[in-house]
């Protein structure tokens, strides 16, 4: 019901538009009437700034009920330039549409609601009607008993189907012409598209600067340490060896224990920066790594027939580690599930959990470290997280990256 609500509720809003677009159109069309007498070029400038504004609010309205509406440059509100500029020709294409199929359909989307709640609840008051009154929504019949009242309910139910069925649709068809001809055109999204690029690229010189650090810190705080540790035990042992051998023996398993530890150590690091296990077993091997070792129950679903950039794969790899990480850490879950797809030359991820929801990207909970491994790779990552669950993770990165 909730995509039926959100539709009626799109094209009532859609109504108030399209009642000022036919109002617009009006006053455009008288001012053309108008012009070769002069008051025309007097009115044209007002009426062109009326047609920016209303488009610009329908921009507004569409960016509530779905993906953003880029504005173009403001057009120009002189007559002579308003002619040849390409914006506002698509605005007035627009505005034609809208007056007429867009004002149509949202009488439509006002009438169904309005009838189903009519109809439907005929049989709740139809004795307290006027004895001839039209029964139906529709302007014809009467009821004159319990069998004609149940009826005209059976044709509220009808309406509601109809709702059901097709105010979504008819709220995407109301919304087209907006979102074909009031988005910005190819120079803006170009420059959009730079923008854009220029954030990502700041975002992967942040996110491997930041690995950089991470790295240096392991090496410094852990490997290093030991290995200065290893060569003072040899040290001492070696002076040692000659007046205490069974001291300096000692040393020098203290000295392979610390060697063992650094080692394993060092090992981690280079893990860390790229798994061995995607080369020895790939992403799906990887994966099922991942959740043999999660703290949380994990199942994975992987359906990946071929193999991905090794970068790619690298960052679906820390992207799913992090995640079940955190489901571990924050979540209360008992069960996690890992699924992994490619299609159309896209690597789409999903980890979802069934624990107590609320994942905030602004808690230190991580997801701002993938999002920047996902930017890095010009990809995007949706978190759906309600209060008391499921939480779902989703990944789309493109393979050949």
């Amino acid at each position: 019901m909730s995509g039926a609500g959100a539709g009626i509720g799109q094209l009532a809003s859609g109504l108030g538009t399209a009642l000022m677009a036919l109002l617009v159109l009006v006053w455009l069309a008288v001012t053309a009437v108008t012009s070769p007498v002069g008051a025309g070029l007097l009115m044209a400038p007002s009426a062109l700034r009326a047609l920016h504004a209303l488009a610009g609010r329908e921009r507004e309205r569409l960016g509530r009920w779905g993906p953003e509406v880029v504005a173009p440059e403001p057009p120009p509100t002189r007559l002579r330039l308003a002619l040849v500029d390409p914006t506002t020709r698509r605005e007035l294409r627009w505005l034609v549409r809208h007056a007429t199929l867009g004002f149509l359909l949202g009488l439509v989307g006002v009438f169904l609601p309005v009838s189903a709640v009519r109809d439907s609840t005929f049989p709740l008051w139809w004795r307290f009607a006027p004895k001839d009154a039209t029964s139906t929504s529709l302007g014809f019949g009467t009821a004159h008993s319990w069998p004609d009242a149940l009826a005209v309910a059976l044709l509220g139910l009808g309406w509601i189907t109809i709702i059901l069925g097709l105010t979504p649709g008819m709220a995407g068809l109301q919304a087209r012409p907006g979102r074909g001809l009031l988005a910005a055109g190819p120079e803006t999204d170009l420059s959009l598209r730079i923008v854009e690029l220029t954030a990502t690229r700041a975002a992967a010189l942040d996110a491997h600067a930041t690995e950089l650090r991470r790295i240096e810190r392991s090496l410094h705080d852990g490997t290093q340490n030991r290995i200065v540790g290893v060569t003072v035990l040899l040290g001492a042992a070696r002076r040692m060896v000659a007046r205490d051998p069974a001291g300096a023996d000692e040393l020098l398993e203290r000295a392979q224990s610390a060697a063992e530890q650094a080692l394993a150590e060092l090992r981690t690091v280079s893990r860390s920066i790229l798994p061995p296990v995607l080369a020895d077993r790939g992403l799906a091997g990887a994966l099922s790594g991942l959740a043999a070792n999660s703290a949380v129950p994990c199942r994975v679903d992987v359906d990946v027939p071929a193999r991905c950039a090794a970068s790619v794969e690298a960052t679906a790899y820390f992207v799913v580690a992090e995640a079940l990480t955190n489901v571990a850490k924050h979540s209360g879950a008992a069960h996690a599930t890992v699924t992994a797809r490619s299609r159309g030359g896209r690597l789409l991820l999903c980890v979802e959990d069934d624990g107590r929801g609320g994942a905030d990207e602004d808690g230190g909970s991580g997801l701002t470290g993938i999002r920047r491994r996902i930017a890095a790779h010009d990809g995007t990552l949706s978190l759906a997280s309600p209060p008391g669950g499921p939480t779902t993770l989703k990944v789309d990165l493109p393979c050949g990256s």
